[in-house]
């Protein structure tokens, strides 16, 4: 993620601070001289550093910390909550006209990932509220701008309406009035964009916005672009009057300072976060879970929300009967593999686990050939030797590596590495916790281990 250098500085000043006992003023401002540094590496505006270390500062010293039995849980505390408000205290989310089409507006500059965003977000719209939304290519200027939207508005199953390289603001107002004759009440306009910030492009974009009158106007911002991010937001702030901010790439190694800068610049909340390039990638922006994130203190809540989406409630119901009855099979394994790579990276997903260090799985993800092949051997098998594994003999094994074009060592090592998941479940069956983070069934960074990970 974005903030791992961040965290990782973060959580050495805090380290200090615990071994310390009672704290002076004197250890509290060498404390916030080093997170001072942190935050301006991680590519943080100077005066929201500037602000942020002093407000933390102001409070730290205060009698309710060194007076407190544990003055750097305090410390910490106070952190948190500052990191929480700084980003905008509370997740907001689109502004929904009562009166349908509810109008969003898609800006930024070009290569933020304005239309893959586009319709990221319009299908997220889509899975948890139900409404019917459009896309409108409005980008006329981007050579294959329209038939890029086209593809991937195809692959959410969201009608795009374009009108080829019409006038972008006639192209916004039959966009709206086609919405209305066909019933989509969302309406997300794919505007164009530039290499950088021009007259002629706000211009466009100002005449848009008087002709359709937008409810949200969205900047679509590449979290990878540090502190022009800052920049290029408050420009369209600026011009546009913005009403909140995607961030995109937050997957990546950026240093993540944009999006604990662009809230205190502009004053408008970050509203989603682009978490990968899948067009399920994305995220509500949560600023109290990013702080316990920032602070290696997990986001369970993120975490449940992911295994909700990802698990079918029915198969799990059926799973945690037969992990009851301990009747774990070939089938259920793989429907376990298959149901945790839906969640997405290892390593983000076991961040989120408070005190578990995420970069001790540095490079560990699920493999998706290896998935594949664990997918062919178990379908090349007869029913009943998904039920029952133990009578998978060598002829048996021949006959199912020859039947998904693998060998005989690779039945093998699937057939070892289901014994090993099972010894697991056992364990879980009768109430205890198996060492699953951490363990041996991880395997080394860039490797593949027992799990086919």
């Amino acid at each position: 993620m974005a903030f791992d250098s961040l965290s990782e500085k973060l959580n050495n000043v805090f380290k200090k601070l615990r071994g310390k006992g009672r704290l002076s003023e004197n250890d509290i401002k060498d404390a916030m001289r080093e997170v001072r540094i942190a935050l301006l590496e991680a590519d943080v505006s100077y005066k929201v550093v500037k602000d942020f270390v002093k407000t933390v500062s102001e409070r730290a010293v205060g009698r309710e910390v060194l007076e407190s039995l544990t003055p750097a849980q305090m410390v910490i505390k106070i952190v948190n909550e500052e990191l929480t408000e700084l980003m905008g205290s509370k997740s907001t989310g689109i502004n929904i006209s009562p009166k349908p089409p509810t109008v969003i507006m898609m800006v930024g500059l070009q290569g933020a990932g304005k239309t893959t965003n586009c319709a990221k977000l319009a299908s997220y719209m889509k899975r948890t509220t139900g409404k019917r939304p459009l896309l409108a290519a409005c980008d006329v200027y981007r050579p294959a701008a329209i038939k890029q939207l086209e593809t991937v508005g195809a692959q959410v199953d969201i009608p795009v309406f374009q009108m080829g390289t019409e006038d972008p603001v006639s192209i916004a107002k039959a966009a709206v009035s086609h919405a209305k004759k066909n019933g989509n009440d969302l309406v997300f306009l794919d505007t164009a964009g530039r290499l950088h910030i021009d007259e002629t492009l706000m211009d466009e974009l100002k005449n848009i916005k008087a002709a359709v009158q937008p409810d949200e106007i969205m900047l679509v911002v590449d979290a990878m672009t540090g502190q022009d991010a800052v920049n290029a937001a408050s420009a369209f702030n600026d011009a546009l009057d913005i009403d909140g901010i995607m961030l995109t790439k937050l997957d990546g190694d950026a240093r993540g300072g944009a999006a604990l800068s662009i809230r205190a610049v502009t004053g408008k909340p970050v509203k989603f976060a682009g978490i990968g390039e899948k067009l399920d990638q994305i995220e509500v922006f949560h600023p109290d879970r990013m702080a316990s994130r920032i602070l290696g203190m997990g986001d369970v809540l993120t975490l449940i929300e992911k295994a909700e989406a990802a698990i079918d409630e029915k198969k799990a119901r059926e799973m945690a009967e037969k992990l009851r009855k301990n009747k774990f099979t070939l089938s259920d394994y793989l429907d376990q593999l298959i149901q945790l790579k839906g969640m997405g990276n290892l390593q983000d997903l076991v961040g989120m686990i408070p005190g578990v260090d995420s970069k001790a799985l540095a490079g560990v993800t699920l493999d998706d050939k290896a998935l594949l092949r664990t997918e062919a051997i178990i379908l090349s098998m007869t029913p009943y030797e998904r039920e029952n594994p133990n009578v998978i003999n060598n002829s048996r094994k021949k006959r199912i590596a020859a039947g998904c074009g693998l060998t005989v060592v690779d039945v093998n090592r699937l057939l070892k590495q289901y014994e090993a998941m099972q010894q697991m479940t056992k364990q879980m069956s009768r109430g205890k916790m198996p060492a699953m983070l951490g363990g041996k069934g991880f395997g080394k960074k860039g490797k593949r281990g027992r799990f086919g990970f």
